[in-house]
């Protein structure tokens, strides 16, 4: 008989094969050549998260003798090996890549990266020049002798391991150079002139730690360097933090966020493949790590600051993704005037509008639904919450504005949004300054749900627009995620999300809602009814369905149910990018379910349920994937499509999707996935939603 535990995929390991997708997708011919460095600086990027978190999360878990057993029945020191197998096979396999055919391209394509022995005479001069006046200032050698203890190696920083020899007295030291990549470029363009090369779009580049390894004697006047080799560590990066017994959650997590900036424990070491015997010793002996958590590397080490190539003006050498247009019922809004016919207000108080980022411009639907709620004098309150908020947010300088304007602003601040947490705490104290009334939301959850509300007087009464989207209030992303958002003055979903705000303001105990599924409350029993339902029509012989499209699934229950679904005769077709631990086309378990993943130019990150209900279709969007964490320890809100046209839209998205044979992989039985075969009629999800 099988284990329970033999139907479900490991999470960290689904994760894993999901950044396999994401370096494949980079090795791919098709691709513009800076398309491919900006995958392959992903995937890397990807790594660097997974190994501060996941790995970080498990190796702890080992060492506190904690011995819970994953979904699929594995100890955290059973999966720590399998991911220290497949994480290798893959660094290995991307290395061999960049080396070769992506090092190789660039060339052709007149980037060249060269090594500091490679230069001429002229071009080292140059380069020595520079190190001379620009790095060398910069640089900070540390000793190690009993006199000076092994320093401390901070998280993801780059770093000289080096031997030097004291003429004096013969004796060998010990030194560590930090290379100062925050402050400047980790790859060094060197001027044409200096090439000889009359040509502007040729590139020609040296990493900033080969500049400094070959210009090392000069740190060391008397001294004489015997040997170096570069390493990287990375440290545990997740916060702990005891919310409950915080008195002031902010400064609960700028302490926290003190003690990830002194960094956790090591769980990655990176060194060359080439590293000298004695330095690796040493470095193993002072970092105390434990030789699976090494990382032999045959190329550059931290090669997600590949991302910079991306930033050469070489247009025809990627694609052109800053696309978008106006939605067509926000066309001819005026955006200066307040009281004409050709307003959002007027617009959303006639029809509902569905945006789906980037193909609809975030800038004149989102922000312009904001903007003009912080000047219009009619408008009385606007309340919102903000996750992740780009830097130079325009959506935080209109909600300053709108409170100049003397309206009553509340915004929650997510302070917990992972590696955006000292971003928020300066958005926080910015808005409390301007004169915000800023919530930190339910002590023990954190706030993933993307509403916004306005309150606007109208004819002696108040009626309510809002906003309710997959993606946060953030104008960078929307150029790069996929995301979709409803613009709407439904009066029983607008007083569901008054309700909810001043759940979140600690004003309220609402626990259920007349439209919206919200979690931690009725998300998950929503959901388990809606799916129950399918079952039940196709028990009944009727025509049964379901679409989800997510980013992750994870939750035992929910994938239990989908497997019980598919036995019953349920036609499930699942779109879910990442981490998906069901395994599908299974005889006797999955054999109705369907698995795709879409890994394109945009990251896809909008949320769809769409239930056939025995044709009278529901659908919903919303903040929330089908994990644990979603269901149960996140405020979420997802909410119904009513209108027929809206739904139809949703349905005609999602056959799009479930079309592409271009930028999808399909999941086999197994748990693997393969990449749809490339015909003569090519559907490409993305390329055609472009053109629409």
């Amino acid at each position: 008989m099988k284990n329970l535990s033999d139907n479900f995929i490991n999470r960290e390991l689904s994760w894993i094969e999901f950044n396999k997708r994401v370096l494949l997708t980079g090795m791919e011919k098709e691709y513009k050549i800076l398309d491919k460095v900006k995958f392959c600086s992903i995937f890397s990027n990807n790594l660097d998260e997974f190994f501060m978190v996941r790995v970080a999360s498990l190796k702890a878990q080992v060492e506190a003798g904690i011995n819970k057993k994953s979904i699929d029945g594995l100890t955290p020191k059973e999966q720590l090996k399998k991911i220290n197998k497949e994480v290798k096979n893959l660094t290995n396999l991307q290395e061999n890549y960049v080396n070769n055919e992506l090092n190789n391209e660039l060339k052709k394509e007149g980037i060249v990266l060269k090594k500091y022995k490679d230069l001429s005479e002229n071009q080292k001069n140059w380069c020595n020049n520079f190190f001379s006046s620009s790095i060398f200032p910069l640089l900070t050698p540390l000793v190690v002798d009993p006199a000076h203890p092994f320093p401390f190696i901070s998280n993801l920083s780059l770093n000289i391991a080096a031997l030097i020899r004291n003429n004096e007295n013969s004796k060998n030291q010990f030194v560590r150079i930090k290379i100062p990549t925050k402050n400047i470029n980790r790859f060094l363009q060197i001027p044409n002139e200096i090439i000889e090369i009359n040509n502007e779009s040729y590139h020609f580049f040296i990493s900033v730690e080969d500049l400094i390894a070959n210009n090392i004697n000069s740190l060391f006047n008397g001294m004489e360097c015997i040997n170096y080799s570069f390493f990287r560590v990375t440290r545990d990066a997740d916060l702990e933090l005891k919310e409950l017994e915080a008195d002031d959650l902010l400064l609960a997590v700028e302490q926290s966020l003190q003690k990830r900036r002194l960094g956790g424990d090591v769980v990655r070491l990176e060194v060359e493949s080439d590293i000298p015997e004695n330095i690796l010793k040493l470095l193993i002996e002072s970092i105390s790590i434990q030789e699976e958590y090494i990382y032999f590397c045959k190329s550059l080490l931290g090669l997600d600051d590949l991302n910079q190539l991306t930033k050469i003006n070489r247009e025809d050498l990627k694609e052109n993704l800053l696309i978008g247009k106006t939605h067509p019922q926000l066309k001819n809004l005026d955006s200066h005037s307040n009281n004409k016919l050709n307003s959002i207000f007027n617009v959303l108080r006639k029809k509902d509008v569905l945006l789906h980022h980037p193909y609809d411009l975030f800038k004149t639907s989102v922000e312009e639904f904001i903007n003009r709620a912080a000047d219009d004098p009619l408008v009385m309150a606007i309340k919102i919450t903000l996750y992740r908020v780009s830097k130079d947010s325009p959506i935080i300088a209109a909600l300053m504005r709108a409170a100049e304007n003397g309206k009553e602003v509340m915004t929650l601040v997510e302070l917990k949004a992972r590696f955006d947490e000292d971003n928020n705490i300066q958005w926080a104290k910015q808005l409390e300054q301007a004169g915000i009334h800023v919530v930190y939301g339910i002590i023990g959850f954190k706030t993933h749900t993307k509403i916004a509300l306005i309150v606007r007087k109208e004819k002696g009464s108040l009626r309510n627009y809002f906003h309710i989207g997959t993606g946060n209030y953030n104008s960078n992303t929307s150029r790069f995620y996929t995301d979709l958002g409803l613009l709407s003055t439904d009066p029983d979903i607008a007083s569901d999300l008054l309700e909810l705000f001043n759940y979140l303001s600690g004003f309220s105990k609402q626990k259920s809602y007349q439209k919206l599924l919200v979690s931690p409350s009725s998300m998950r029993e929503k959901f388990i009814f809606l799916i129950k339902r399918e079952i039940k029509h196709a028990e009944e012989g009727k025509k049964a369905e379901i679409i989800a499209k997510m980013n992750s699934l994870v939750d035992p229950e929910i994938i239990q149910l989908l497997y019980f679904a598919s036995q019953s005769g349920v036609k499930i077709t699942l779109i879910i990018r990442g981490i998906c631990c069901l395994y599908p086309q299974r005889e006797n378990l999955s054999k109705n379910i369907e698995v795709i993943s879409i890994i394109g130019h945009f990251l896809e990150h909008s949320r769809i349920f769409w239930f056939y209900n025995d044709d009278k279709n529901e659908v919903f969007i919303g903040s929330a994937d089908w994990m644990k964490r979603n269901l149960d320890r996140r405020i979420e809100a997802i909410t119904p499509i009513e209108d027929s046209k809206l739904k139809s839209q949703l349905y005609s998205l999602l056959q799009t999707y479930i079309k592409d044979d271009y930028f999808s992989w399909r999941m086999k039985e197994d748990g693997s996935y393969e990449k749809f075969a490339f015909n003569s009629t090519i559907n490409r999800s993305q390329i055609e939603l472009i053109n629409k």
